[in-house]
């Protein structure tokens, strides 16, 4: 899966301990495929050739495994049942939003998330209903990433994470560090916490499959579309932040995505 990032996204994320390996070792080895670049390499990409590699080696794990098994679950569980699971991971990354969100100094954008998430985990049965939505309590999606672009951190070069998709090494590190505090990890029995960590892959990847195939019908080259929206995309998240008074500015142009 190598659409939609920000799958992430979101907070949360669905990084686990592995996960946070994972990223490491992507770091490592982007900066040793730093030779492989050549005078041509686009600007915000000087590791294009490992990328593309990644991006390879994602594009056939989604079609071997992700794909079918979110076709499967669209297909197979009820509506219901899958705007339950994505109200509940969705509830569990509006506490992380919550922490950016004081991070970053936005006390209404803080506190509008703090109180979506008590009014859903109490009310919303654990998150599976959004109550909060239906009481017009406003969700402002933002992650680590988008705090370190806050207070200055550029970007850095962009990356392909293996399974995680586009990145940059700013947006790595938010999320090696949101992994950490991920509230699934928090869960003690393996199974259970296994299967969420399974469970959340699945939604975020069924989620994607129309904006997944509108790419493989629009774009000639996949890799350089999903690059140029994500880098697009995060640069106009912090420059609307510092755009706002929010923001210490860091020649990037990257606020959260309102719902």
């Amino acid at each position: 899966m190598s659409f939609g990032e920000d799958q992430s996204s979101g907070a949360g994320n669905g990084a686990g301990p592995r996960s946070v390996r994972l990223l490491g070792a992507a770091l490592a080895l982007a900066l040793a495929a730093g030779c492989a670049t050549g005078p041509t390499a686009h600007p915000s990409d000087p590791l294009e050739p490992f990328n593309r590699g990644v991006y390879r080696f994602n594009e056939a794990v989604d079609s071997a495994v992700l794909k079918p098994v979110a076709t499967l679950y669209v297909r197979t569980a009820p509506d219901p049942v899958r705007t339950g699971v994505s109200n509940f991971f969705g509830n569990l990354s509006d506490f992380w939003s919550f922490i950016n969100a004081s991070l970053q100094l936005r006390p209404r954008e803080a506190a509008e998330n703090l109180l979506r998430f008590n009014v859903n985990t109490v009310f919303g049965l654990g998150g599976l209903l959004d109550v909060a939505s239906e009481m017009g309590i406003e969700r402002t999606r933002l992650d680590f990433g988008q705090t370190l672009g806050r207070w200055g951190v550029p970007a850095g070069p962009y990356l392909v994470l293996p399974f995680l998709g586009p990145s940059t090494v700013r947006d790595t590190a938010g999320r090696s560090l949101e992994a950490r505090g991920d509230l699934v990890m928090g869960v003690d029995h393996i199974p259970t916490r296994n299967s969420l960590y399974g469970l959340r892959l699945v939604d975020t990847r069924a989620n994607l499959l129309r904006a997944t195939a509108m790419l493989e019908s629009a774009a000639l080259d996949k890799y350089t579309f999903t690059r140029d929206f994500y880098l697009q995309r995060r640069q106009n998240q912090i420059q609307d932040l510092i755009d706002q008074g929010w923001g210490v500015g860091n020649g990037d142009r990257g606020t959260g995505d309102r719902d």
